[in-house]
């Protein structure tokens, strides 16, 4: 299983980027089936708070419902995970509290997680899928 931060959802749905590709064949992957992955309420509204700064509200809601629909079932943080964050909060530089327990919520289950923020690959234990790496496709099918 792949636990998806916004940051993928964000380069899938976003105006053209170096890792608009990667981050929408990871999508096209999970709609087809060939990979499985989620994300949490807090990715989605996240999601959907990005993407209201240059679209309508109803456009971001739209698209945020879609991410609902087709991520889930969405796996929602328990309070195990949010002790595990705010550790790594405390305990690493440059990972925010979001972050942090998101990366611990993936920890927790050994589950991957697919982010552009290199900051996920500095997490001790982490599978850490970075779309702007080259091998990123093929580290994904093999989670899958």
């Amino acid at each position: 299983m792949i636990l998806l931060d916004t940051t993928v959802l964000v380069y899938a749905v976003g105006p053209e980027h170096p890792l608009r590709s990667p981050c929408r064949a990871l999508g096209e992957l999970v709609r087809e089936g060939t990979v499985r992955a989620t994300a949490t309420a807090e990715v989605v509204q996240e999601l959907a708070q990005v993407r209201c700064r240059r679209r309508q509200a109803t456009e971001a809601a739209s698209r945020a419902r879609e991410y609902v629909a087709g991520l889930s079932p969405l796996v929602h943080p328990e309070q195990e995970d949010l002790f595990g964050g705010l550790d790594l909060f405390a305990s690493s530089d440059g990972l925010g509290a979001f972050d942090a327990v998101l990366a611990a919520t993936a920890l927790r289950r050994g589950w991957a997680l697919a982010s552009a923020d290199r900051s996920f690959s500095h997490v001790h234990g982490l599978f850490h899928l970075d779309p702007s790496t080259a091998t990123f496709l093929d580290r994904v099918r093999r989670v899958g």
